[in-house]
């Protein structure tokens, strides 16, 4: 009689255990942009802002911890212009105030990012999306990089 209350203590402790993965999971998800500074340099003479030309490097996971992009591999950071959204807006708002050299992480839900629809076929509808950036470049208001820069 006592094994078969040991293995029911057994039984649920697992159910509780797989539960407690499922809402783990669940954790991960967020409902508005976390901005975490994972390096700022001791100097910061200039701060990206909005309208600035800016380049950044990037990698791009969801929750799960698969990448779906990084410019880090290519070598090749993107390139665009800060606030006018020309990425998503998870990105125009986690950029702003950011000094060259400096590294976030910025855990970016849905509605932030490609929204219920998604971006098939890497990344599911509603997913929330974490990406680790380094600022490299401010290029400034106006400004153009050369041609042999890009």
């Amino acid at each position: 009689m006592g094994s078969v209350a040991a293995m029911k203590a057994v039984a649920v402790l697992f159910f509780l255990s797989l539960s407690g993965f499922v809402l783990a999971d669940k954790v991960k998800e967020v409902k508005e942009l976390q901005i975490g500074v994972k390096y700022k340099p001791e100097s910061c003479e200039l701060q990206a802002r909005k309208g600035d030309k800016v380049r950044v490097h990037y990698r791009g996971k969801l929750t799960d911890g698969t990448v779906f992009d990084s410019s880090f591999e290519r070598g090749d950071p993107i390139f665009f212009e800060l606030g006018t959204g020309q990425v998503i807006k998870g990105w125009d708002q986690g950029i702003l105030g950011m000094c060259i050299g400096e590294k976030r992480k910025l855990k970016i839900p849905a509605k932030l990012g490609y929204g219920e629809q998604g971006s098939p076929p890497t990344i599911p509808g509603g997913a929330t999306l974490i990406f680790d950036t380094e600022l490299v470049e401010i290029l400034g208001r106006g400004s153009k990089p050369n041609d042999d820069e890009l």
